[in-house]
């Protein structure tokens, strides 16, 4: 069979070949739809860009990329450190990419890797763009970290989001809450849909009907945490606790609670979830749900290896990582309902 070129793929794509050329080299200058022909066609053909090394071991870049959902967020800083370990243990480097929910950024990701200039993606987004699942077969090397997509067979590395949530609101319940608000993630993506599925869980488990007035959405962000906390007082909505579906939604909450003259724990308690380096500063320290994150980065990096190695097993891995309750100082017994006096303008307790 006659070595696969630039023609060949050309072809198949139905472009030319300078098209082909600069979507290798320059993918974010080609149209999406014709970038993935072109990629397409690549796989189709198993046509090698780099022809001066058509060996694929040889002509690995020995680099990998992590792509997260947003590069600001501490969060990610000790999964990186569990990548990059793992990854300089077995001689490659890591990239850390910024997805910024931009299914054209993720593609052009995906793009960079099958242009060879990078050996394999590790994914933290919260979305997995329509255009790829169709191509799950031909994609590069691909492991997902932490976030979760049913319906799509890639090797997973991820925590029990349901059950971590379940067991933090029952800890609010143990205090004595009733009126618990949850700030939920970005919806209607799967993470944020568990965590919501186990606060549902724990109110149940114990009889608490659920208010709807007290499930607010945010987006993982300090200032969902803040608007979300605003929103109860200006619906004059009752309660003693917030769950957070992230730690820096639980401090924006507690930055908010503050500034509105209320305690905590004293007056509400809050429960933030992923215990980020701040959780512990901050003041009161952040009870929240612990996740290994560098634990989570070296197995990540772990299953990357096995795929590039051509050690990856019959079978798509789905590796479960435990996670824990770290109670601090920011929950403690319910003492009142928190709400907003319309009369005098200031919250109160009752």
């Amino acid at each position: 069979m006659a070595t696969p070129t630039l023609a060949t793929v050309a072809k198949l794509a139905g472009v030319s070949t300078a098209t082909v050329s600069r979507a290798l080299q320059r993918p974010d200058k080609v149209q999406p739809e014709t970038r993935r022909r072109i990629m397409e066609a690549v796989a189709a053909t198993g046509f090698v860009p780099n022809s001066q090394a058509r060996n694929l071991r040889s002509r690995a870049s020995r680099t990998v990329i992590l792509l997260v959902r947003d590069i600001s967020n501490p969060f990610y800083l000790e999964i990186y450190k569990g990548v990059e370990e793992a990854a300089v243990e077995a001689g490659y480097s890591v990239l850390m990419g910024d997805a910024r929910d931009d299914d054209q950024r993720i593609q052009h990701y995906v793009d960079t890797v099958r242009a060879r200039h990078a050996d394999g993606l590790i994914l933290m987004i919260g979305r997995f763009p329509e255009a790829l699942k169709a191509e799950i077969p031909r994609l590069p090397p691909i492991v997902i970290a932490l976030e979760t997509f049913p319906d799509i067979a890639l090797p997973t590395v991820r925590i029990d989001n349901i059950a971590a949530s379940r067991e933090a609101v029952n800890h609010l319940i143990g205090l004595g809450h009733r009126r618990i608000a949850h700030i939920t993630g970005p919806m209607p993506e799967r993470l944020a849909l568990d965590r919501l599925a186990g606060y549902r869980a724990a109110l149940a488990e114990h009889g608490i009907g659920e208010d709807e007035a007290l499930v607010l959405n945010g987006d993982f962000s300090l200032a969902a945490g803040r608007r979300a906390v605003r929103r109860l007082f200006e619906t004059d909505t009752a309660f003693t606790a917030i769950f957070a579906a992230s730690d820096q939604m639980a401090v924006g909450a507690i930055s908010e609670l503050r500034a509105r003259g209320h305690h905590v724990p004293a007056d509400i308690s809050v429960v933030g979830f992923d215990d980020i380096v701040l959780a512990d500063a901050f003041e009161p320290p952040l009870t929240t749900v612990h996740q290994p994150r560098f634990a989570i980065g070296r197995q990540a990096m772990a299953q990357m290896i096995a795929m590039l190695s051509n050690k990856a097993p019959a079978t798509t891995p789905d590796i479960l990582m435990e996670t824990r309750l770290i109670i601090r100082g920011s929950t403690g017994p319910r003492h009142g309902v928190a709400r907003r006096s319309r009369l005098r303008g200031h919250v109160s307790s009752a």
